[in-house]
């Protein structure tokens, strides 16, 4: 099983704690929020592995979210478990015909939790994470999936999420041009959702990052077409 970037949305900040704790103890990554708003604003920077989803949530609940998820292009296959006290068999069966791929019924046990959430991700296809861990090493820059770290010539970069991961996209593809509305598809997952001047910003902030080592220089703009990175490998 692949080390996953997984969305927590719960409202009771123990049991958000409790799950983070469990799930970055398996080895998994973890964003966090409170309620389905801040949920959504997050996922307009990029779409996590899977999302864990409370169903009692202030303002709109986890079931309306999870309608609201299943009926945009982009997230309408995006593994969800439903994490909940409700236990009765209609609130399961409306939960699982409304798009949620598993139901966890509050309170359960770490390894519950850990299995169900690996059970979840086996079904996904899996070709979106085949050698997404294998570093890539381009023009003196190397960047490691596996670590979430990115090194010139040996010297660690400060890099934002967002910023890691078009960075891991531009480099995965040396010298071909993307348009901005190819790396919204890519990067974000949302375009349906995002600006293009969003690429742009990024930009403007991933080369920021790499300016103390000089390899800004290789995310070039091409002229009414969109971005490159340009370098040999090594």
């Amino acid at each position: 099983m692949f080390a996953a970037h997984i969305l927590v949305i719960e409202t009771e900040p123990a049991i958000q704690e409790l799950i983070a704790l469990n799930l970055g103890m398996a080895g998994h990554t973890v964003s966090r929020a409170g309620d389905a708003e801040s949920a959504l604003l997050m996922l307009e920077d990029g779409l996590p592995d899977m999302i864990l989803l409370d169903w009692t949530l202030p303002g709109q609940s986890g079931l309306s979210l999870i309608r609201r998820l299943r009926a945009q292009h982009s997230t309408r296959d995006l593994p969800i478990i439903m994490v909940t006290a409700r236990c009765g068999e209609p609130d399961k069966i409306m939960a699982l015909e409304s798009g949620a791929d598993d139901y966890m019924t509050k309170p359960f046990s770490p390894r519950e939790m850990a299995a169900r959430v690996a059970a979840v991700l086996r079904r996904q296809p899996r070709a979106a994470h085949a050698g997404a861990d294998a570093p890539v090493q381009l023009a003196g820059l190397r960047l490691d999936p596996g670590t979430q770290r990115v090194t010139a010539d040996a010297r660690e970069l400060a890099l934002g999420r967002v910023e890691f991961k078009l960075l891991n996209f531009l480099m995965s593809h040396p010298e071909r041009v993307h348009t901005r509305a190819q790396l919204l598809d890519q990067v974000w997952g949302r375009a349906v959702y995002l600006d293009e001047r969003t690429v742009d910003t990024h930009v403007g902030r991933l080369r920021s990052a790499l300016q103390p080592s000089g390899y800004q220089q290789r995310i070039e703009t091409v002229r009414g077409s969109g971005y490159r990175f340009t370098g040999a490998p090594g």
